[in-house]
């Protein structure tokens, strides 16, 4: 080549020579990259949404800021202090009050409100309203804005005022259609008020409006206002009345003030959720107290009055959503840094098993003279070329997907891939030859010595994994931000690998010397060849195996820990798969059972009978549950359900006693000998025969099971319970309502959903699920990869053996059981070790606020328990063996389908 002439660019021919490789390289950078930018977005998105459900599901009595203040004083002339509680006036106040809210505080306008009203409600003098103890009703009047926006007008007109001012004594109103049905009223009906100096005031009822939405702030912060509800004054016995609002014209507010109902301006100011992110829940609360008090009170006092005071229990809602996710964030991270780990290693594995397969060319040009810098930075310049578009194309769908959240996280994480999928071949090639070398020596499995800095390291590694276990297990997954409790199951997974490393060349030496004895070649020939694979390329598919392995089957055993936990309080709360009561009270339609056993699904039905009894002739109260049923068709239902199962002899009934099933607290207290026991039915006899911690009929709580023949008394079945798989829910409730109206039904598959319906709940199952297919994707990718690797020398081993005779059939053979060592030590440690992951780790982590809606752990005894889940072990190891076994045999047909000479030409590197 003459001096000043140029080679052919080493990245277009490395990439020429071998495009597929990139192709595939790049998917897997393309896919980890999509991983890493996509988790922290939805981690933002699944929390946004929960605090934005949180905020807006709450009740509007706890979520609205109400800023109130006194009426001007009656040192001010009559004429100021009317001007002071007009709507202008007001409505000045209400436009500085939402700019003055500390940010991320928002003002929702359309569910605001303001006006004045009075404090303290007035009493009714018309003879002609309800009085349920004779008591009259009372009524608190507000004089809100913006009736005409949130209501619709159904009889009559909405309320005017025309120059009303502190001495006026009859005003317009109106009220809402459940105030007008509960209280006999309508539009033309006037109210005599109380609490006036000179006389009632009187509320001509102009109209009556029937609310637009009446859950939200507007009608619902004070609830009186769109529905009447029953007081009871604090005497013995309480004595109930009437409270109910009446909705005035926001002009006619001065008529309040010559009053005693302690009238009060107001300001409601319902909270915007639209733009809250999850990561305004520290702002919110360090707003909300600022504005309770603190300077956001001042402001606002600078506004309203010097004695303006602002309540809300906003903070209690916030507080109970960041209490939730606290909780969850920490078992979320045991996830994320597991998908994390899974991916570094393989993506370091994909770089090793490169340089390892080109170790022959590196070597070459190191002893031609190159240098490290030079060759490294060609090898890094060759991966980039696919490793950064790929990582762009995984950002840029990651931003798709998920389009909540900042971006920054994202672009961290996919650059963080980007960086070491670039670094890993240059890196490994680099320190692999750091001196040129003559020749190669050495490295398989069954020679290789590990050397004193390894040997550091997995200690290193085993330290740090010991600490991890004792953390989670002592402090468990309480608090956020601890990396060393979060990396607990990578860790364990890493130092299993590494033992199980350091182990696989034994069996292959103590299996090889048996096997040479035999009379056919495969077998030893498959255990020499596995021995024979150098020890750089086995150590990273196994330890990529493992890991990976390890995360599935820990979040595998998470989602069933969690769906066990769901399944067992919905369990707890109906007692059958259906539960059918009476709502008051009353004995069922004696065709309901008929009906109910017809719906498609239903496979077993009995009714019960519930009555209560004094576990003593003296007691005045009768607190003991007795619950009376047809013995065999309830033990079958609670054979069926799980729920204290027992057989149905055990209701018996003989010379005046009745056999009893009894719970633990009840047979504690009454004993095995007959005790006579006075129902709401008359005396009765029980024994106790059988004890059981639950029942269907009452799941939770004590109870004593007789035989329903045995009780006196004309009562009848009050509640029917159902079981049976894939209950036709729509048809059950059309069966049960044509036999009445007065019936409740509760589906224990409608309870089970509900349990999971809270965005954090849904998000965090979410993040698993993505565990357990990234782990059991990954762990495929490095055996597939690991195969790969070694497919041009196994194909040129099996042209050589067919040379010497080798039939195709044992060729397949040969490959298939050269895979397999590696295969099922990576099946069988992978099932071993999750296992036993699980076992270390469950004590330490808190499955409760992720798998029960009210976090409380109450619902299910013990709370929701990580246990290993036996398809979450075996299903991934199976593959992983399958899958070793089908490609071996795919090698073995490929290679079958050319000829020898194809795989021995001379100066092809294999």
């Amino acid at each position: 080549m003459p001096p000043n002439a140029q080679g052919a660019p080493w990245v277009r021919t490395r990439l020429r020579t071998a495009p597929w490789a990139a192709v595939a390289f790049g998917v897997l950078v393309l896919v980890t990259a999509f991983l890493a930018a996509v988790l922290p977005r939805a981690v933002e998105a699944y929390e946004t949404e929960g605090l934005r459900e949180a905020v807006a599901e709450a009740s509007p009595e706890s979520t609205v800021l109400e800023l109130k203040a006194p009426p001007p004083g009656l040192e001010r002339p009559e004429a100021a202090r009317a001007d002071a509680v007009r709507p202008e006036a007001l409505a000045a106040v209400d436009a500085q009050a939402k700019a003055l809210l500390p940010g991320p505080l928002r003002a929702d306008p359309a569910e605001s409100a303001y006006g004045v009203r009075t404090g303290k409600s007035l009493e009714a003098l018309d003879a002609s309203l309800p009085r349920p103890d004779g008591l009259p009703p009372r009524f608190t009047l507000l004089a809100q804005s913006g009736a005409a926006g949130h209501a619709t007008v159904r009889e009559g007109r909405l309320p005017t005022a025309g120059a009303v001012t502190g001495d006026t004594r009859s005003v317009e109103g109106a009220v809402t259609s459940e105030t007008a049905r509960t209280l006999r009223l309508r539009a033309g009906s006037t109210l005599s008020l109380a609490g006036f100096p000179d006389g009632p005031l009187t509320v001509r009822i102009t109209g009556v409006l029937e609310p637009r939405h009446p859950q939200r702030s507007y009608w619902s912060a004070e609830p009186v206002l769109r529905t009447p509800a029953l007081a009871t004054t604090s005497g013995r016995p309480p004595q109930f009345y009437w409270e109910a609002g009446v909705l005035l014209a926001p002009g006619a507010a001065p008529a309040l003030l010559g009053g005693q109902g302690e009238p009060e301006k107001y300001w409601r100011i319902a909270p915007a959720t639209g733009r809250l992110t999850g990561a305004d829940t520290s702002a919110l609360v360090a707003a909300v107290a600022s504005l309770e008090d603190g300077p956001g009170l001042v402001r606002m006092r600078g506004a309203a009055g010097p004695t303006a005071q602002l309540s809300t229990g906003l903070e209690q809602v916030i507080g109970a959503y960041a209490e939730t996710r606290e909780a969850i964030t920490p078992v979320v991270a045991v996830a994320a840094f597991g998908i994390a780990a899974v991916a570094v290693v393989v993506l370091v594995m994909a770089g090793g098993l490169a340089a390892a397969r080109r170790d022959a060319e590196l070597a070459l040009l190191r002893a031609r003279g190159g240098s490290l810098r030079g060759i490294g930075g060609r090898l890094l310049a060759e991966t980039a070329v696919a490793a950064v578009p790929a990582a762009a194309c995984g950002l840029l769908l990651a931003l798709l997907v998920v389009d909540e959240g900042p971006p920054l996280p994202a672009v961290l994480g996919a650059g963080a891939v980007a960086l070491l999928a670039c670094a890993a071949l240059p890196v490994r090639a680099v320190v692999a030859h750091r001196r040129p070398r003559a020749h190669r020596e050495r490295d398989d499995l069954a020679h290789a010595r590990p050397g004193a800095r390894r040997t550091v390291a997995e200690l290193t590694a085993l330290v740090l994994a010991v600490g991890s276990v004792a953390a989670l297990r002592r402090r468990g997954t309480e608090g956020s931000g601890d990396v060393l409790v979060s990396a607990a199951p990578v860790l364990v997974g890493v130092v299993a690998a590494l033992v199980l490393v350091r182990l696989y060349p034994l069996p292959l030496r103590w299996a090889a010397g048996p096997a040479g004895r035999l009379r056919g070649l495969v077998g030893f020939l498959s255990l020499a060849r596995a021995g024979r694979s150098p020890a750089a390329v086995a150590v990273l598919p196994l330890l990529a195996l493992l890991t990976a392995l390890t995360m599935a089957a820990f979040g595998g055993s998470v989602l069933t820990g969690v769906a066990d936990a769901r399944d067992r309080a919905a369990l707890l709360e109906t007692g059958a798969d259906a539960r059918i009561d009476t709502t008051d009270g009353g004995p069922l339609p004696a065709e309901l059972a008929r009906a109910v056993r017809g719906v498609a699904g239903v496979r077993q039905v009995t009714a019960v009978r519930f009555t209560f009894a004094g576990e003593r002739p003296s007691d005045e109260t009768r607190s003991l549950t007795v619950v009376g049923v047809e013995p065999g068709a309830y033990a079958d239902v609670a054979r069926r359900m799980g729920l204290g199962g027992f057989p149905a002899g055990r209701l018996g009934a003989g010379g005046g006693v009745l056999d009893a099933v009894a719970s633990p607290g009840v047979a504690e207290r009454l004993g095995r000998a007959p005790r006579r026991i006075v129902t709401d039915d008359g005396p009765v006899t029980v024994r106790i025969t059988a004890v059981r911690p639950r029942t269907p009929a009452v799941p939770a709580g004590e109870f004593l099971l007789v035989d329903a023949a045995g009780l006196k008394g004309p009562g009848g079945p009050t509640t029917l319970l159902a079981a049976g798989a894939g209950l036709d829910a729509h048809a059950l409730r059309a069966a049960v309502r044509g036999t009445g109206s007065a019936l409740s039904v509760t589906l224990r598959g409608e309870e089970r959903a509900a349990l999971s319906d809270s965005p954090l709940q849904t998000g965090a199952e979410r993040i698993y699920v993505w565990a357990v297919v990234a782990g059991a994707g990954y762990a495929v990718l490095a055996l597939v990869l690991g195969l790969l690797r070694s497919a041009p020398e196994r194909a040129a081993l099996l042209a050589r053996l067919r040379t010497l005779g080798l039939t195709t059939r044992q060729g397949r053979r040969l490959l298939g059981l050269e895979a397999l060592p590696q295969a099922l030590l990576a099946a069988g440690g992978g099932m071993a070790v999750g296992w036993a992951t699980v076992r270390l780790l469950a004590p330490g982590v808190d499955l409760d606020r992720l798998a029960l809606a009210d976090a409380s752990g109450g619902e299910v005894p013990g709370g929701a328990v990580l246990r290993a889940d036996v398809w979450s072990l075996a299903v991934p190891a199976g593959v992983t063996v399958l899958l070793a076994a089908a490609v071996a045999v795919a090698q073995a047909w490929w290679a079958g389908r050319r000829t020898p000479i194809t795989h021995l030409r001379a100066g092809d590197m294999r």
